[in-house]
Protein backbone atom coordinates (compact mmCIF):
# COMPACT_ATOMS: atom_id res chain seq x y z
CA UNK A 1 0.00 0.00 0.00
CA UNK A 2 1.62 3.52 -0.52
CA UNK A 3 2.55 5.47 -4.20
CA UNK A 4 5.85 6.02 -5.34
CA UNK A 5 7.96 9.25 -4.16
CA UNK A 6 7.44 11.13 -7.09
CA UNK A 7 8.86 14.86 -7.70
CA UNK A 8 6.11 17.23 -6.81
CA UNK A 9 5.40 20.07 -3.92
CA UNK A 10 6.37 18.82 -0.63
CA UNK A 11 5.90 20.53 2.65
CA UNK A 12 8.69 20.82 5.27
CA UNK A 13 6.81 20.00 8.12
CA UNK A 14 9.66 22.23 10.51
CA UNK A 15 12.28 23.90 9.04
CA UNK A 16 13.92 24.06 12.66
CA UNK A 17 14.34 20.01 13.08
CA UNK A 18 16.99 17.55 11.44
CA UNK A 19 16.17 14.04 12.62
CA UNK A 20 18.27 10.61 11.71
CA UNK A 21 16.35 8.31 10.08
CA UNK A 22 16.80 6.31 13.22
CA UNK A 23 14.54 8.70 15.16
CA UNK A 24 12.91 9.48 11.99
CA UNK A 25 11.62 6.00 11.93
CA UNK A 26 10.85 5.91 15.84
CA UNK A 27 8.79 8.93 15.40
CA UNK A 28 6.20 7.37 12.94
CA UNK A 29 6.43 3.61 13.75
CA UNK A 30 7.39 3.56 17.39
CA UNK A 31 4.22 3.40 19.15
CA UNK A 32 2.73 7.13 19.14
CA UNK A 33 0.39 6.57 16.34
CA UNK A 34 -0.53 3.37 13.92
CA UNK A 35 -1.00 5.19 10.78
CA UNK A 36 2.26 4.37 9.31
CA UNK A 37 3.51 2.30 6.59
CA UNK A 38 6.72 2.35 5.00
CA UNK A 39 6.76 2.55 1.67
CA UNK A 40 10.56 2.96 0.94
CA UNK A 41 13.83 3.68 2.52
CA UNK A 42 12.89 7.14 4.83
CA UNK A 43 9.80 7.51 3.22
CA UNK A 44 6.43 6.25 4.71
CA UNK A 45 2.74 6.89 3.34
CA UNK A 46 -0.60 6.88 5.46
CA UNK A 47 -4.19 8.73 6.56
CA UNK A 48 -4.21 11.08 9.14
CA UNK A 49 -7.34 13.83 10.25
CA UNK A 50 -9.04 12.39 6.55
CA UNK A 51 -6.65 12.80 4.37
CA UNK A 52 -3.88 10.44 2.90
CA UNK A 53 -0.19 11.99 3.21
CA UNK A 54 3.03 11.13 2.10
CA UNK A 55 5.87 11.98 4.21
CA UNK A 56 9.65 11.64 3.83
CA UNK A 57 12.79 12.04 5.46
CA UNK A 58 15.15 14.61 3.34
CA UNK A 59 18.95 13.70 2.46
CA UNK A 60 19.39 17.50 4.70
CA UNK A 61 17.01 14.83 7.69
CA UNK A 62 14.16 17.70 7.21
CA UNK A 63 10.68 15.64 7.94
CA UNK A 64 8.52 16.57 4.24
CA UNK A 65 4.81 15.64 3.36
CA UNK A 66 2.91 15.71 0.47
CA UNK A 67 -0.70 15.12 0.32
CA UNK A 68 -2.42 13.98 -2.96
CA UNK A 69 -6.36 14.30 -1.05
CA UNK A 70 -5.38 17.97 -0.09
CA UNK A 71 -4.11 17.89 2.97
CA UNK A 72 -3.53 21.42 4.91
CA UNK A 73 0.08 22.33 5.12
CA UNK A 74 -0.75 23.94 8.48
CA UNK A 75 -2.51 20.88 9.71
CA UNK A 76 0.46 18.48 8.89
CA UNK A 77 2.86 20.98 10.68
CA UNK A 78 0.73 21.48 13.45
CA UNK A 79 0.66 17.37 13.57
CA UNK A 80 4.17 17.21 13.65
CA UNK A 81 4.69 20.03 16.77
CA UNK A 82 5.99 22.65 14.87
CA UNK A 83 4.57 24.93 17.04
CA UNK A 84 6.45 24.21 20.05
CA UNK A 85 9.48 24.54 21.13
CA UNK A 86 10.62 20.80 21.64
CA UNK A 87 14.03 21.12 22.09
CA UNK A 88 13.74 24.32 24.62
CA UNK A 89 10.95 21.05 26.48
CA UNK A 90 13.54 18.55 26.09
CA UNK A 91 16.50 20.65 27.68
CA UNK A 92 14.02 21.35 30.42
CA UNK A 93 14.25 17.63 31.82
CA UNK A 94 15.83 16.78 34.11
CA UNK A 95 18.55 14.96 32.28
CA UNK A 96 21.92 16.72 33.66
CA UNK A 97 21.29 14.63 36.99
CA UNK A 98 18.92 11.49 35.82
CA UNK A 99 21.76 9.79 33.80
CA UNK A 100 19.43 7.22 31.90
CA UNK A 101 17.48 10.40 30.88
CA UNK A 102 20.76 11.51 29.44
CA UNK A 103 21.43 8.19 27.63
CA UNK A 104 17.86 8.61 26.06
CA UNK A 105 18.39 11.32 24.82
CA UNK A 106 21.84 10.44 23.58
CA UNK A 107 19.95 7.46 21.48
CA UNK A 108 17.33 9.32 20.16
CA UNK A 109 18.44 12.99 19.49
CA UNK A 110 14.79 15.35 18.20
CA UNK A 111 12.25 12.91 19.23
CA UNK A 112 9.03 14.67 19.85
CA UNK A 113 5.50 13.92 20.65
CA UNK A 114 2.93 13.76 17.59
CA UNK A 115 -0.24 15.75 18.20
CA UNK A 116 -2.81 13.69 16.58
CA UNK A 117 -6.51 14.12 16.38
CA UNK A 118 -7.98 12.91 19.65
CA UNK A 119 -11.02 10.94 17.80
CA UNK A 120 -8.23 8.54 16.06
CA UNK A 121 -5.61 8.55 18.94
CA UNK A 122 -8.58 7.20 21.05
CA UNK A 123 -9.37 4.46 18.33
CA UNK A 124 -6.12 3.02 18.39
CA UNK A 125 -5.38 3.22 21.71
CA UNK A 126 -8.66 1.04 22.53
CA UNK A 127 -7.95 -1.11 19.35
CA UNK A 128 -4.36 -1.43 20.93
CA UNK A 129 -5.19 -3.79 23.83
CA UNK A 130 -2.95 -6.48 24.31
CA UNK A 131 -1.54 -6.15 20.33
CA UNK A 132 1.64 -5.30 19.09
CA UNK A 133 1.84 -2.71 16.47
CA UNK A 134 1.72 -4.37 13.42
CA UNK A 135 -1.50 -5.92 14.69
CA UNK A 136 -3.04 -2.77 15.77
CA UNK A 137 -2.29 -1.35 11.88
CA UNK A 138 -3.83 -4.12 10.74
CA UNK A 139 -7.18 -3.79 12.84
CA UNK A 140 -7.47 -0.21 11.48
CA UNK A 141 -6.49 -0.57 8.03
CA UNK A 142 -9.52 -3.23 8.38
CA UNK A 143 -11.94 -1.05 9.44
CA UNK A 144 -11.03 2.00 7.47
CA UNK A 145 -11.18 -0.27 4.47
CA UNK A 146 -15.04 -1.84 5.57
CA UNK A 147 -16.14 1.36 7.42
CA UNK A 148 -14.23 4.36 6.09
CA UNK A 149 -14.48 7.10 3.81
CA UNK A 150 -12.65 6.10 0.37
CA UNK A 151 -9.71 8.28 -0.48
CA UNK A 152 -7.47 8.55 -3.35
CA UNK A 153 -5.28 5.27 -4.57
CA UNK A 154 -7.06 2.50 -2.23
CA UNK A 155 -6.68 4.21 1.00
CA UNK A 156 -9.74 4.91 3.02
CA UNK A 157 -10.14 7.33 6.38
CA UNK A 158 -10.16 6.16 9.57
CA UNK A 159 -14.39 6.03 10.56
CA UNK A 160 -15.21 8.97 12.58
CA UNK A 161 -17.14 7.85 15.89
CA UNK A 162 -20.13 8.95 14.00
CA UNK A 163 -19.36 6.20 11.32
CA UNK A 164 -18.82 3.82 14.23
CA UNK A 165 -22.13 4.45 16.12
CA UNK A 166 -24.02 2.84 13.42
CA UNK A 167 -21.91 -0.14 12.93
CA UNK A 168 -22.89 -2.99 15.32
CA UNK A 169 -20.69 -5.55 17.64
CA UNK A 170 -20.95 -8.64 15.02
CA UNK A 171 -19.83 -6.53 11.84
CA UNK A 172 -16.40 -5.11 14.20
CA UNK A 173 -16.06 -8.63 15.94
CA UNK A 174 -15.17 -9.73 12.01
CA UNK A 175 -12.63 -6.79 11.32
CA UNK A 176 -10.62 -9.10 14.22
CA UNK A 177 -11.92 -6.61 17.31
CA UNK A 178 -12.48 -9.50 19.33
CA UNK A 179 -13.82 -7.99 22.76
CA UNK A 180 -12.57 -4.67 21.80
CA UNK A 181 -15.82 -4.54 19.63
CA UNK A 182 -18.12 -3.78 22.20
CA UNK A 183 -16.30 -1.44 23.91
CA UNK A 184 -15.82 0.27 20.39
CA UNK A 185 -19.57 0.30 20.59
CA UNK A 186 -20.16 1.32 23.82
CA UNK A 187 -18.06 4.32 22.92
CA UNK A 188 -19.48 5.66 19.93
CA UNK A 189 -22.91 6.01 21.33
CA UNK A 190 -21.62 7.80 24.02
CA UNK A 191 -19.60 10.00 21.60
CA UNK A 192 -22.38 10.26 19.11
CA UNK A 193 -25.06 11.77 22.06
CA UNK A 194 -21.82 14.49 22.86
CA UNK A 195 -20.39 15.09 19.58
CA UNK A 196 -18.10 17.55 21.34
CA UNK A 197 -17.17 15.28 23.97
CA UNK A 198 -13.57 15.30 23.14
CA UNK A 199 -13.12 18.60 22.23
CA UNK A 200 -12.25 20.00 25.81
CA UNK A 201 -8.82 17.63 26.52
CA UNK A 202 -6.63 20.03 25.32
CA UNK A 203 -7.87 22.73 27.62
CA UNK A 204 -9.71 21.45 30.87
CA UNK A 205 -7.43 21.09 34.10
CA UNK A 206 -6.05 17.75 33.53
CA UNK A 207 -7.74 15.40 36.07
CA UNK A 208 -10.73 16.53 34.59
CA UNK A 209 -9.23 15.27 30.73
CA UNK A 210 -8.40 12.22 32.31
CA UNK A 211 -11.20 11.57 34.03
CA UNK A 212 -13.63 12.39 31.33
CA UNK A 213 -11.92 9.34 29.40
CA UNK A 214 -11.81 7.14 31.88
CA UNK A 215 -15.26 7.44 31.83
CA UNK A 216 -15.70 5.91 28.78
CA UNK A 217 -15.82 2.11 28.07
CA UNK A 218 -12.43 0.04 27.33
CA UNK A 219 -10.57 3.03 28.62
CA UNK A 220 -7.77 2.75 31.95
CA UNK A 221 -5.20 4.79 33.06
CA UNK A 222 -3.05 3.61 30.32
CA UNK A 223 -4.90 4.34 27.69
CA UNK A 224 -6.07 7.80 28.71
CA UNK A 225 -3.03 8.84 29.41
CA UNK A 226 -2.12 8.20 25.57
CA UNK A 227 -5.27 9.61 24.20
CA UNK A 228 -3.93 13.09 26.62
CA UNK A 229 -0.35 13.04 25.51
CA UNK A 230 -0.75 12.28 21.58
CA UNK A 231 -3.98 13.30 20.82
CA UNK A 232 -5.04 15.98 23.14
CA UNK A 233 -1.12 17.80 23.53
CA UNK A 234 -0.55 17.12 27.36
CA UNK A 235 2.80 17.06 27.96
CA UNK A 236 2.26 16.26 31.72
CA UNK A 237 0.29 12.95 30.84
CA UNK A 238 2.80 9.77 31.76
CA UNK A 239 1.53 6.66 30.44
CA UNK A 240 2.98 3.73 31.82
CA UNK A 241 2.94 -0.02 29.83
CA UNK A 242 5.22 -2.89 30.31
CA UNK A 243 8.20 -1.08 28.84
CA UNK A 244 7.87 1.96 30.83
CA UNK A 245 7.41 -0.36 33.92
CA UNK A 246 10.46 -2.05 33.20
CA UNK A 247 12.65 0.95 32.95
CA UNK A 248 11.56 2.53 36.33
CA UNK A 249 11.59 -0.96 37.64
CA UNK A 250 15.32 -1.97 36.53
CA UNK A 251 17.08 1.36 35.75
CA UNK A 252 15.85 3.49 38.62
CA UNK A 253 15.74 1.12 41.07
CA UNK A 254 12.42 0.94 41.77
CA UNK A 255 11.79 -2.96 41.62
CA UNK A 256 8.27 -3.17 43.86
CA UNK A 257 6.69 -0.10 42.62
CA UNK A 258 2.83 -0.94 41.21
CA UNK A 259 2.32 1.10 38.13
CA UNK A 260 0.54 3.54 39.72
CA UNK A 261 3.13 4.52 42.16
CA UNK A 262 5.23 4.57 38.74
CA UNK A 263 3.02 6.57 37.38
CA UNK A 264 2.82 9.02 40.33
CA UNK A 265 6.87 9.24 40.08
CA UNK A 266 6.93 9.91 36.37
CA UNK A 267 5.32 12.98 36.68
CA UNK A 268 6.93 13.99 39.76
CA UNK A 269 10.81 13.61 38.44
CA UNK A 270 10.10 14.47 35.26
CA UNK A 271 7.65 17.41 35.71
CA UNK A 272 5.76 19.24 33.00
CA UNK A 273 6.52 17.26 29.92
CA UNK A 274 6.50 14.36 31.67
CA UNK A 275 5.25 12.60 28.50
CA UNK A 276 8.11 13.58 26.80
CA UNK A 277 10.38 12.01 28.82
CA UNK A 278 8.29 8.60 28.93
CA UNK A 279 8.85 8.88 25.30
CA UNK A 280 12.59 9.19 25.17
CA UNK A 281 12.42 6.23 27.76
CA UNK A 282 9.97 4.33 25.76
CA UNK A 283 12.41 4.60 22.84
CA UNK A 284 15.53 3.78 24.53
CA UNK A 285 13.97 0.83 26.57
CA UNK A 286 12.62 -1.15 23.12
CA UNK A 287 16.50 -0.23 21.24
CA UNK A 288 18.32 -1.65 24.11
CA UNK A 289 16.20 -4.68 24.54
CA UNK A 290 16.19 -5.34 20.86
CA UNK A 291 20.24 -4.88 20.80
CA UNK A 292 19.87 -7.55 23.70
CA UNK A 293 21.52 -4.72 26.19
CA UNK A 294 20.29 -4.29 29.95
CA UNK A 295 18.96 -0.33 30.10
CA UNK A 296 21.91 1.80 31.61
CA UNK A 297 22.49 5.25 32.03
Amino acid sequence: MGWPLMARDWTVVDSNLRLSPRVFQELLDGGQSFSWDAVGERAYAGVAGGHAWQIRLSDSGQIEAHSPTGGEALWIQRYFGAEKDFAALTDALPWRSDPVLRSAFAAFPGLRILRQEAGETLLGFICSSTKQIVQIKDILRRLARRFGRPLADGFHAVPTWADLAAINEGDLREEKMGYRARFICETAEILAGAPDYLDGLADLPFTEAKARLLALPGVGEKIADCVLLFGAGRLEAFPVDTWIAKILREAYRLPDWSTDALRRFGEIHFGEAAGLAQQFLFAYARAEAGAGKAVSG
